[in-house]
């Protein structure tokens, strides 16, 4: 059972990536990116959950006509070009206007999550072994915002005390 952050809270994860589960059985599915565009037209008449596994190369625009299919897009942040992902992220929510969950899976860095929240993140995917309790505690380390941003309750100058 894979444990991730969703909504400021630690939960269990009801997802699943195709990978971990090729027949669909737990019936919320994440397809890499590549897949759901070749084989989109087949997946839009399954009757489970659909989500997209993004890499930070991956258009954004190709799903944009997909939000009444797709529930959840997963990015992923590799370590490299991070700034990609929180571009991806901002272009779903504000110019596309991605309501469902988006995840950020990879090598996620603590002292980034409140950041990735402002970016319109609602979820978080963090390596195995990673400490869930201080990533949490991670998201409140900021309090005062100074330019709006896809959560307006989030805040980005650091806490004192």
């Amino acid at each position: 059972m894979r444990r991730i952050i969703k909504q400021r809270d630690i939960v269990i994860d009801e997802w699943r990536y195709a990978e971990e589960d090729p027949l669909g059985r737990k019936r919320a599915l994440i397809l890499p990116f590549d897949r759901w565009i070749q084989e989109r037209k087949r997946l839009w008449l399954w009757d489970g959950r659909l989500g997209v596994r993004i890499a930070p190369t991956d258009p954004v625009a190709a799903l944009a006509q997909d939000f009444l299919r797709v529930s959840l897009i997963a990015i992923e942040f590799d370590g490299g070009d991070e700034d990609q992902g929180y571009s991806q992220a901002q272009l779903l929510r504000n110019h596309y206007g991605f309501t469902g969950e988006l995840r950020a899976i990879g090598r996620l860095q603590r002292d980034r999550l409140s950041y990735m929240a402002r970016c319109g993140f609602d979820s978080f995917e963090l390596p195995p072994g990673a400490d869930l309790d201080a990533a949490l505690h991670a998201l409140n380390d900021f309090i005062v915002a100074c330019r709006g941003a896809a959560d307006a309750d989030a805040v980005p100058l650091r806490r004192t005390g």
